[in-house]
């Protein structure tokens, strides 16, 4: 009876032993599979028959041992081996590993996987997925960019299809305003000859007289439906956009707009030339002569000359309805540079900003800033004007009225669109000192044209970013990682895959670098964890062990051959 036991204890040897093997020929053969996890297989005692019991000591005699015989081994477990593989970097954007104790989370078809393999791809509609299809799962964004945590979506990266422009918000300047310059005392002057209303020219024309019953030394000005067109103006050394005007009842199609009387022509006049009425200067009538008064500044000192205002350019009768003659050039230091923002749209807008001195007291120096814009959907190119007030040590101490707006009616843009000129920043400040001129330059700003995504990156708390054609970048979703209470718990679903069991515990979802899940590191690979020198080790150990139950069995076997051959 001993001899047979001997033999089947043997054999639980040879089993355990060849099972042992079997995990470690995995191990080795996973040797190279991104993101595997080792395991160990655990051996456990079999059942124990017990010879004698034990005794305890008594007055006479010391205590007894049990005697005990072991019926040899079993398989007991296959222990996971969840710490983290060395970091292999390759490169590529929809790549990544986990440093720390979480999963990735993939849906297939409705049903949850989780894994270490980060070997992600993008598909043809553009979903972040494993090399089986699985959809990797994580936060998505609202519809400005801002994660939105609490609902797992599939994450999709839109690589040359999402677009994006944005609207300009915030323009920031620098440069020194020439302190040593001249007070502006006056704006540009000029005048017409006397318009009439009458064809023998005794009643001088006042502002709600009819366009066609003007008259001048030349005749008859104008005629119903003729174009005025206002082209090849100067405002200092910056020539203005042609416009026209319709002499008619309603606009008609044919020209930037119309009007009938001779105040309707001078309000269009005052606007294209960009005169803002609110600080000073305007067109006015006054005993039958238009006076036009432009604004302070030399930047903002006004050509207007009677070839510049032209009826019916263009046709075989073009000419000249008014006799104009410069009275006074505007005065004062003053500056002007040009920057380019955007509307929502992307559309881009020419903006001109001046600034001109106005004051100097004991207390330091006043400048202000006019804004003006051919984008503007109205006629008028004016946006606004503030001012800026510096000390005696040229150092900025406050700005006014910084925020100027420019209507976008009729452009399927947003409008109005306000922007906010920033002379006093954080990053630095407008100075007004003593130079031989000013300068202003329009240094950094936002907002952009239309952009393609066309490429991205992950970040270490799993934050997508997509670089855009036009400079900007805007996060297109987040990672989610899963942890588990028990790890070790989760059931091996092959190809890299596991799920939950039992004994694993729920997963808690949650962002990366969050309640220990780890962070994402772009562009690499966790490989696997399985150490080649401790797999040798336990395959020469298993063998060994298999090698030693057979001889129990050979023995075995011979010692019951012999008591055989005792018989005969």
């Amino acid at each position: 009876m001993g001899l047979t036991t001997a033999m089947y204890t043997g054999l639980s040897g040879l089993v355990a032993n060849s099972q042992a093997i079997q995990v470690t020929g995995d191990n080795i053969a996973n040797v190279n599979t991104v993101g595997y996890k080792s395991s160990r297989a655990d051996f456990q005692s079999q059942i124990t028959q017990v010879l004698r019991q034990s005794t305890g000591p008594s007055g006479e005699l010391g205590g007894t041992n049990p005697s005990l015989v072991g019926f040899g081994v079993a398989f007991g477990s296959i222990a996971k081996n969840f710490s983290g593989g060395s970091v292999q970097t390759t490169g590529v954007n929809t790549e990544m590993a986990i440093e720390g104790e979480g999963f990735f989370i993939l849906d297939f078809a409705g049903s949850q996987r989780f894994s270490r393999a980060g070997n992600f791809l993008l598909d043809r509609n553009n979903n972040l997925v494993n090399p089986n299809g699985g959809l990797v799962q994580g936060f998505g964004v609202d519809n400005d960019f801002n994660v939105v945590q609490g609902t797992l979506q599939s994450l999709n990266v839109p690589i040359g299809t999402s677009t994006l422009a944005e609207a300009t918000e915030n323009v920031r300047f620098a440069g020194n305003l020439n302190a040593g310059g001249n007070i502006t005392t006056q704006g540009s002057i000029t005048t017409s000859s006397t318009i009439f209303s009458d064809v023998g020219l005794t009643t001088q024309a006042v502002a709600g007289d009819a366009l066609t019953s003007l008259f001048n030394a030349n005749g008859q000005m104008f005629n119903l439906g003729d174009i005025i067109t206002v082209q090849d103006a100067t405002k200092g050394s910056a020539k203005l956009p042609p416009h026209t005007f319709e002499v008619g009842a309603a606009v008609t199609g044919t020209a930037d707009i119309a009007g009938t009387t001779l105040q309707d022509f001078m309000t269009f006049l005052e606007d294209v030339l960009g005169i803002d009425t609110t600080v000073s200067g305007g067109i006015a009538l006054s005993a039958g002569q238009i006076t036009i008064t432009g604004n302070g500044g030399t930047v903002n000192d006004l050509e207007v000359a009677a070839g510049n205002i032209i009826r019916n350019a263009g046709s075989a009768t073009p000419g000249l309805p008014f006799n104009l003659t410069k009275a006074q050039s505007a005065d004062g230091e003053s500056v002007r540079t040009t920057f380019f923002g955007f509307d929502s749209l992307g559309n881009e807008l020419q903006v001109d900003v001046s600034v001109v001195l106005e004051q100097k007291t004991n207390a330091g120096t006043t400048w202000r800033f006019y804004a003006q814009s051919e984008a503007d959907s109205d006629l008028s190119r004016v946006l606004g004007n503030g001012t800026m007030s510096f000390d005696t040590s040229g150092r900025i101490i406050t700005v006014n009225n910084a925020d100027i707006t420019i209507d976008r009616n009729s452009t399927g843009a947003l409008t109005p669109q306000q922007m906010h000129l920033a002379f006093d920043s954080a990053l630095g400040s407008i100075t007004a000192l003593a130079d031989s001129q000013s300068t202003l330059n329009a240094v950094s700003q936002d907002g952009s044209p239309i952009g393609v995504l066309e490429n991205f990156n992950i970040g270490e708390d799993g934050t997508i970013s997509g670089i855009y054609s036009n400079g900007l970048i805007r996060t297109q979703g987040r990672i989610a990682l899963a942890r588990f209470a028990n790890p070790a718990g989760l059931s091996a679903a092959g190809a890299n895959l596991f799920t939950i069991s039992a004994n694993s515990g729920t997963p808690q979802v949650m962002s990366p670098q969050v309640g220990g899940a780890g962070r994402i590191l772009g562009g690499a690979l966790e490989l696997s964890n399985v150490e080649l020198s401790q797999e040798f080790i336990n395959l020469i150990t298993a063998s060994t062990g298999f090698t030693a139950s057979s001889r129990v069995l050979t023995t075995s076997e011979e010692m019951i051959q012999e008591l055989l051959n005792t018989i005969r």
